[in-house]
């Protein structure tokens, strides 16, 4: 089954395959949210935009999201402030609030009908266990100046023992939303080329050449917007994050729905939200997460949702089954900025930690800024080339361990490079008698 999303007669456009080699201001490498968030600001502005794709218009983890455009990212402001204290909690808070207010400026400036509601979001447990860490989640996001409520009661149909709400949250229709994007793109110029695969960039000067089964783009900047960064190093992208698969069924229920939209406190993860669909409302429930490459089976996939939502309505029909896959970094905080400190006018969005619908408006407003030159008050709790999510030594051994098929293992195998290669402010995995060590080189090396 394809996502609910995917599966409606949204308005398609027949775009061009790249056959030629062309000159741009910014090639942007992937046409999901982000890219075509970066693209719609920056040919708003009057740059020349092209924006390669090696499928089709956001078929990949933007066409398989629940869409909830929310700032309360779980239970989350505690370790922020625990971790980095009450400041960068709140910066992080608050860009992503400026993204729902962008998300929706979006909507009003280009007329874009993509279904767009003002949402309560919950993060609740039916654990009495887990009050405590609630309350005290309820308190810290007080303290950093958001207001959210601690409640008991919801429109779910079971019983809670407690929440946080975050009023004025949203959620949308993220196909309608993007293909209104792609309209402003090209009526700003801007170009699109989809099943175009790029598979290298190449700095030469002041220039990029960025390398597609098309032909050749010649530009000032690069966006790498794909879902996962293909090109290794010096990013090193691969060793920073693990990928994570989740899964949603869009059900009928034959009963009337609630409001709002809400996700569990703890394992095991469900996640509900209302969605519109042939003029009536469907649930769709999201959950059953896994690390990508570990062994999954139906029972525990879809199979484990189908029978919950059984239990909450017993005349439920299964009308979607969609999974997909989620960049999470290593301190659950994305990368976005320059795509490494030694080259300049190359960015990254990545590691959107499944809250992707709301961190690429703030991922595309910060690397805007930076291509404009203009100051963002956000973009150092987002830093790309931060080195400090190597501390937390047990997502790492759970990445390297639990993931042993993952794609940072494999190129971490097959690492081969020496110390005098790796820029300085870049890393790399060199071989030491034998052995594979990571290094990282700061400006004074």
């Amino acid at each position: 089954m394809n996502s609910l999303w995917l599966s409606e007669n949204v308005k398609k456009i027949n775009f061009e395959v790249l056959e030629n080699d062309i000159s741009t201001d910014v090639c942007i490498i992937g046409a999901g949210i982000f890219g075509l968030t970066c693209g719609y600001y920056l040919s708003k502005a009057g740059l020349k935009v092209t924006i390669l794709e090696k499928s089709d218009i956001s078929r990949k983890t933007t066409g398989h999201t629940t869409a909830k455009i929310t700032s309360q990212h779980g239970l989350f402001y505690t370790y922020l402030i625990d971790t980095y204290g009450e400041q960068f909690a709140k910066d992080y808070l608050f860009a992503n609030q400026e993204a729902i207010e962008n998300i929706k400026n979006i909507i009003d400036t280009e007329n874009i009908n993509c279904d767009f509601e003002y949402q309560s979001n919950f993060v609740y447990t039916t654990n009495q266990s887990e009050i405590k860490k609630i309350k005290k989640e309820v308190d810290n996001v007080n303290l950093i100046g958001f207001p959210a409520n601690f409640v008991t009661k919801t429109g779910l149909p079971f019983e809670i023992e407690g929440g946080i709400q975050f009023k004025e949250q949203a959620q949308f229709n993220p196909l309608k939303y993007v293909y209104g994007l792609v309209n402003s793109i090209l009526k700003n110029n801007g170009k699109i080329f989809t099943n175009t695969t790029v598979f290298d960039v190449q700095n030469e000067g002041e220039f990029f050449n960025t390398f597609s089964t098309g032909g050749k783009i010649k530009s000032k900047y690069v966006i790498l917007a794909s879902h996962y960064p293909f090109i290794n190093f010096p990013g090193m992208y691969f060793f920073k994050m693990y990928q994570s698969s989740s899964y949603v069924i869009g059900i009928d229920t034959k009963k009337t729905l609630f409001n709002g939209m809400y996700i569990t406190a703890s394992e095991p993860v469900y996640s509900f939200r209302v969605a519109n669909y042939n003029g009536k409302k469907i649930l769709l429930l999201g959950g059953s997460n896994h690390k990508t490459g570990t062994p999954a089976i139906y029972s525990q996939t879809y199979g484990m949702l189908e029978n919950y939502a059984k239990s909450l309505y017993a005349n439920c029909e299964v009308l979607f089954r969609w999974s997909t896959r989620d960049c999470i970094s290593l301190d659950k905080i994305p990368y976005i900025g320059r795509f490494s400190n030694s080259i300049d006018n190359f960015y990254v969005g990545t590691g959107f930690n499944k809250w992707g619908m709301t961190s690429s408006n703030v991922a595309a407003n910060i690397v805007c800024d930076k291509i404009f030159e203009k100051f963002n008050k956000y973009s150092y709790v987002f830093d790309s080339n931060r080195v400090n999510p190597i501390k937390n030594r047990t997502e790492l051994k759970n990445m390297i361990f639990e993931s042993v098929n993952s794609l940072a293992i494999k190129k971490f195998k097959d690492s081969n490079i020496s110390f005098d290669s790796i820029p300085n402010n870049s890393g790399g995995i060199i071989d030491i008698n034998d052995q594979k060590v990571g290094i990282y080189k700061d400006s004074s090396r």
